[in-house]
């Protein structure tokens, strides 16, 4: 029974609880802080056996909750239809002369000049690993560049293609991933210290699966150490549009490296903005999937309820090429699932009804970009429907994400190889993952009711409009998005001028942040928010509007 085991644990007193009240901001009176202290010993310290006491029981740590999280609600909208997915006819055009223009070409032209054989793949792998020889440097953005089995991949993806066997979109194209995915006998670090010298036995799931698609992995590209922000063991990753100031992250390697045209396209992950965010900061296409529909066996866990992993690319096509290679369930990840990807490149979007929040629209955390991306969804035949949702505290979901992140890498914190991490800033991993021990269990399990609410309530905007278009750093919406699993695109729709540099840390008065007298052209982005499993109605919005921003092809300056 309940308050009846040998007492275990360090003495607690009515003091201990006075103090304890202020971390939960709960209030006891005096003499229920007694009862409190007085069994404390007997009833609520033993609970903590299997991590401090005798028969403690080590968790393997690819070993998931027992509890397991579903985007889909009762009463969901229609999922797609199964079995289409087709890409566009455009020509690519000839192939250029210029090496450089080359490498910044997007993947739906690449791969066309590749099965037609205009262009090899053991030329292209050379291109990328060239660049990234010249221009890591100046980013970081690498932290192991994979020469030999590039060369390897390479040289196989060109003899199965004159002996006429094509694997489909992404054979012989090169790509670099994030360094949180398992690459067999090719070290993974998650960019931080303790890792650094980590060599895993086995491929992630979706590392897997692009070599089944004839992919090229060139390099395992830079993430902020543990998958927050840019900064990891090798220094900061650079914005290769403005290189006074960081990629952004926590997808910074695959961000950065794309932009300068220094792999054909990337894969990042995302818990809360980690795709967005460097894909607005560095002008490349974002793509976060559907929780769920791209598993992620062997790569890192910081949250096994949030995390997922998708593509940056340099065209919205790209990054749907990518997803289509990448998707379907896998028995190592018990969130995955195989759900109907539909896609027609050709099919048109007219009729479409697009949600906006007009006060997001209008406040300082819009631009005339974004504005004008709202008046081009009616010029290109689409609907914009306003939307509103409750005026409810977002940000306390975010107890779930530092609650499973702190259980994720729990023993790295109390085994103290934490205090390896080059950042021990008040805003970094150590700190956070130290404070979140005091969450409370009750308040876990009651924000965890009310990501439920607020899933039904974006279900609710969803039955009304066929997708978002939001401003991409929106805080609400970047919590919102993830908590609920929906899919997000994020694309270049045009520039803005920044007179200072722009970081994810806290400000630190100490080391003020570069300034530009005169500003800075850098590019900006919207961002599409979809139906839980509707990447194809996001992407196929996102290409019209492309095409209509006609900015995608510019490319950073120096590169």
């Amino acid at each position: 029974m309940f308050g009846t085991a040998s007492p275990v644990g360090p003495e607690v007193t009515d003091a201990t609880f006075v103090e304890a009240q202020k971390l939960a901001q709960v209030r006891l009176t005096p003499s229920e802080r007694a009862q409190a202290a007085k069994n404390w010993r007997q009833s609520i310290a033993a609970l903590y056996e299997r991590r401090v006491g005798p028969r403690k029981v080590a968790l393997r740590t690819d070993l998931a909750p027992y509890s397991q999280c579903s985007a889909l609600l009762p009463g969901h909208y229609p999922l797609p239809s199964p079995g289409r997915f087709t890409r566009s006819k455009t020509d690519p055009g000839q192939l250029p002369g210029v090496d450089a223009e080359i490498a910044f070409a997007p993947v739906w032209k690449l791969s066309r000049w590749i099965e037609s054989r205009q262009l090899s793949s053991e030329r292209l792998t050379q291109i990328y690993l060239d660049r990234l020889v010249r221009f890591d440097p100046k980013l970081r953005c690498a932290i192991t560049v994979t020469a030999d089995l590039a060369h390897a991949q390479a040289k196989r993806a060109d003899a199965e293609i004159a002996a006429g066997k094509y694997r489909g979109a992404l054979h012989g194209v090169p790509w670099g991933g994030k360094d949180l995915l398992d690459t067999a006998g090719i070290r993974t670090t998650y960019g931080a210290e303790p890792f650094r010298d980590r060599i895993p036995n086995e491929d992630a799931a979706v590392v897997k699966r692009l070599h089944e698609a004839g992919a090229v992995l060139v390099a395992k590209l830079s993430l902020g150490a543990l998958a927050l922000n840019d900064i990891w063991f090798g220094g900061q990753t650079m914005n290769p549009w403005l290189p006074e100031e960081g990629a952004s992250g926590s997808s910074a390697g695959p961000a950065a490296a794309t932009a300068a045209g220094l792999v054909g396209f990337s894969i990042g992950s995302e818990t809360e903005g980690s795709i967005v965010s460097p894909s607005m900061r560095c002008g490349v296409n974002g793509l976060r999937p559907t929780f769920g529909r791209v598993p992620r066996t062997n790569s890192m866990t910081l949250a096994w309820s949030l995390d997922k992993l998708g593509p940056l690319a340099r065209s919205v096509e790209d990054t749907m090429l990518v997803l289509h290679a990448i998707s379907g369930a896998d028995p190592g990840d018990l969130a995955s699932v195989t759900q109907p990807l539909d896609f027609d490149a050709q099919h048109s979007v007219r009729g479409l009804r697009v949600g906006f929040f007009p006060h997001w629209m209008n406040d300082a955390g819009a631009t005339d970009v974004d504005r004008q991306a709202l008046k081009r969804l009616e010029q290109l035949g689409m609907e914009p429907v306003e939307v509103a949702i409750p005026d409810w505290p977002y940000d306390c979901l975010n107890v779930i994400l530092l609650a499973e992140a702190a259980a994720a890498f729990e023993e790295l914190t109390l085994s103290r190889q934490i205090d390896q991490l080059k950042m021990q800033t008040p805003d970094a991993w150590p700190n956070t993952f130290r404070q979140s021990r005091f969450i409370s269990a009750v308040d876990l399990v009651q924000a965890d009711r009310f990501r439920r609410a607020v899933a039904q309530e974006m279900q609710r905007v969803l039955s009304e409009v066929d997708l978002l278009l939001v401003p991409s750093l929106r805080d609400e919406m970047l919590t919102i998005g993830n908590f609920t699993g929906l899919p997000s695109l994020t694309l270049r729709a045009g520039f803005v001028e920044v007179s200072e540099a722009r970081s994810d840390w806290e400000p630190d008065p100490s080391l003020p942040l570069p300034r530009f007298n005169p500003p800075r052209r850098v590019p900006h982005g919207v961002t599409l928010i979809g139906r839980l499993f509707h990447e194809g109605t996001v992407a196929r919005v996102g290409m019209a509007l492309e095409r209509s921003f006609d900015v995608w092809q510019q490319n950073p300056p120096g590169f």
